[in-house]
């Protein structure tokens, strides 16, 4: 009998909505981020934030189930959640500012056509990232997202009076402490929802305290219908589109990353054709966020964490996050109960989960030959590369606008550094060249 690869594998109904309920958990505060960002910068009202917050979850339950599930030539088919880039924030931004949400949502759609057109093309790229690419990248990632994880558990915004306050710092500690407790002295089911039970628990005691605020749940609807261009059609501006398409390439890469980091994770070899059913999704994902009123769609690198911390490895338990968020899209009220888990509770999780991602990268090196190589400064100067903007966010404000969109996210600044570097100081062996062609015993 074929051995059934634990990416898929179908689990118990119960446990499939319990550990999705936690890949949402640890996602939601970033999900809404983009649509609340954007709001308050083109001035929209408190109801169109609204609307845009459920369009994104709504179209983000549909993004992930398409690519755990697969759709016609779409979807890796691992446990991989999408979500909103932060890459778009600024371009969508001003394209707002100039043409409207219908040329934001214009441009989206052209991005996402081209997006899905150029994937097979994209993916040839795969023989480039040997394990001290993909290594370099996986630890990138994780380190760059730690800053999030520290922002939550200082309260979200560093300006506020009370950021970072003893109250914020001991709530995020405790949090982590629990996670680690519920991950150390129990075992099986319990122990893979550590992140949950820590959530849970954190939120339990801070509710004790007066710090969870749930005036929010009573004034939410209980139905919420996202509808195609409910804010008029999309209108096409040749600037807006030539951004958002770069914004893509840099998704794209972005995406290729946390693809193979995903692959490492649980022991499935990514091939080319695996990456670009991957990116085709992306690409898919984010016309429908053009036309369902959302935004350009990625890998959710918050996730990658959480799959390496409970070592749930099947596709099925992603799908049922994104069945949840479809839910939450729908019903505005769930949504608000989860928004009112306090971000330093989220913050205490982040720092394991995110931690986790670091040390999956760390684990990929240790496979990686340094003696007699050039490998130790491809992963030196990479590494290098990716914490400039986390040193100095705005390090490249006097660079071009194209390329402050690249260089701004150090995951891809490093991840194009690494391959670069690879590329220039060991070549493409023949070892690498096998990467594009290997198949998984268990296909």
């Amino acid at each position: 009998m074929e051995k059934t690869h634990p990416v898929n594998e179908m689990l118990p109904l119960s446990k499939l909505f319990v550990y999705g309920l936690q890949h949402v958990l640890a996602m939601y505060a970033g999900a809404v981020a983009v649509p609340l960002i954007v709001a308050n910068a083109l001035g929209l009202s408190s109801e169109q934030l609204i609307y845009l917050i459920n369009a994104d979850l709504f179209t983000c339950g549909i993004a992930t189930i398409i690519q755990t599930v697969g759709f016609g030539n779409m979807g890796v088919k691992i446990p991989m959640i999408q979500g909103v880039t932060f890459a778009a924030v600024t371009p969508m931004i001003l394209i707002g500012q100039a043409h409207g949400l219908t040329g934001i949502y214009g441009s989206i759609i052209v991005a996402g056509i081209i997006t899905y057109l150029a994937a097979p093309y994209f993916s040839s790229l795969l023989r480039f990232f040997p394990p001290v690419v993909t290594g370099t990248i996986i630890t990138i990632i994780g380190v760059t997202l730690m800053p999030v994880a520290v922002r939550w558990a200082g309260g979200g915004n560093p300006a506020a009076k009370d950021f970072a306050s003893a109250a914020y710092i001991l709530l995020a500690l405790v949090t982590l402490a629990l996670v680690l407790f519920f991950y150390r002295f129990f075992k099986g089911f319990i122990s893979n929802i550590a992140v949950l039970l820590g959530l849970l628990c954190g939120t339990i005691l801070a509710s004790f305290f007066d710090m969870v605020n749930f005036s929010k749940v009573g004034d939410a609807s209980w139905l919420g219908i996202t509808t195609p261009f409910a804010f008029g059609y999309p209108t096409f501006d040749a600037a807006s589109i030539a951004a958002m398409v770069l914004v893509m390439l840099v998704v794209m890469t972005e995406t290729t990353g946390d693809c193979i980091a995903v692959g490492e994770i649980v022991d499935k070899k990514i091939t080319k054709e695996d990456l670009s059913r991957c990116l085709r999704a992306d690409g898919f994902s984010t016309i429908l966020g053009g036309i369902f009123n959302s935004f350009p769609y990625t890998a959710f690198a918050q996730n990658v964490g959480l799959v390496a911390l409970t070592r749930v490895k099947s596709r099925f338990v992603v799908t049922a996050a994104g069945v949840i968020l479809i839910l939450l899209g729908l019903v505005p009220k769930l949504a608000a109960v989860i928004a009112a888990i306090p971000l330093p509770v989220l913050g205490g999780a982040g720092i394991a989960m995110f931690g986790m991602v670091a040390a999956s990268g760390m684990k990929t090196l240790s496979r990686v030959e340094f003696d007699g190589t050039q490998n130790i400064m491809v992963v030196a100067v990479s590494l290098g590369v990716g914490m400039i903007t986390l040193a100095v966010p705005n390090f490249y404000h006097n660079f071009p606008a194209w390329a402050q969109v690249i260089l701004h996210s150090g995951i891809t600044a490093g991840s194009i550094a690494a391959i670069v570097l690879n590329l220039l100081l060991n070549g493409v062996s023949s070892e690498e060249k096998e990467l594009e062609a290997g198949q998984n015993k268990y296909l």
